[in-house]
């Protein structure tokens, strides 16, 4: 009893019964979530706090995607369960998205195909590299994880590939990597390996249909910009 009226007397209670989930603030969404403070700040105060923390070039909620459990913990007050509801709150949130975006994922439509896999790619502070290998009507066979980088450049092989590739019967492969920068303009690194590909798909009769660069919150094309 003593827990639960601790609780409600930090405020986002009363007010997402009397009006709601969308009258709370970021703090206060935060502070449901841990559900209770410390003896020296309420739980509206420790999720200001936690918003305040540098995740990585970004702050607010989407830096909490960058936040470590021991960037957590440095805010007395929060412990270990309370550190691990904010990272499982964050996977919930991408999961959620994931989702969203798999009703209306299409393999010929790059926006589509950027959108699905954007939430898994844009958090993540090195570059990652992943192989779609699809079949005769652009359907999913299988997926790898290529290559996971530096926050400067990812190597892809590719006779990896298409050792893949041949080994899955794929019809059509398709590559997406991320920019850590958020900025998902090609390098000419990209741009080089990307023509590497093509033509030992085009030997090998596996044509490369696109080559996806997810940036934060954008994206970039290889076959949009009619490079393929």
């Amino acid at each position: 009893m003593k827990e639960e009226k601790r609780i409600y007397e930090d405020g986002p209670y009363d007010k997402f019964l009397s009006h709601g989930p969308e009258s709370l603030s970021k703090a206060e969404l935060l502070a449901i979530i841990l559900r209770t403070g410390s003896k020296e700040h309420s739980a509206v105060e420790l999720g200001e706090q936690i918003l305040k923390l540098n995740g990585g070039s970004k702050t607010g909620l989407n830096g909490l995607h960058h936040i470590s459990l021991e960037e957590l913990r440095s805010i007395k007050g929060i412990g270990q369960i309370k550190a691990i509801k904010i990272r499982c709150l964050t996977e919930f949130a991408k999961r959620m998205a994931e989702e969203c975006a798999a009703e209306r994922l299409s393999f010929n439509s790059p926006r589509t195909v950027a959108e699905y896999y954007k939430e898994r790619l844009r958090h993540s502070e090195r570059e990652t590299a992943l192989l779609l290998l699809l079949d005769n009507r652009l359907n999913l066979i299988a997926e790898y994880t290529l290559s996971l980088g530096t926050v400067k450049a990812t190597l892809l092989s590719p006779r990896e590939i298409f050792v893949k590739a041949v080994r899955e019967k794929a019809v059509y492969v398709m590559l997406l990597h991320n920019h850590p920068s958020g900025n998902p303009e090609p390098s000419g690194n990209d741009s080089g390996i990307t023509e590497q590909i093509k033509a030992a798909g085009a030997l090998l009769d596996i044509p490369l249909i696109d080559h996806i660069i997810i940036g934060d919150n954008n994206f970039y094309s290889y076959k949009e910009n009619g490079l393929l």
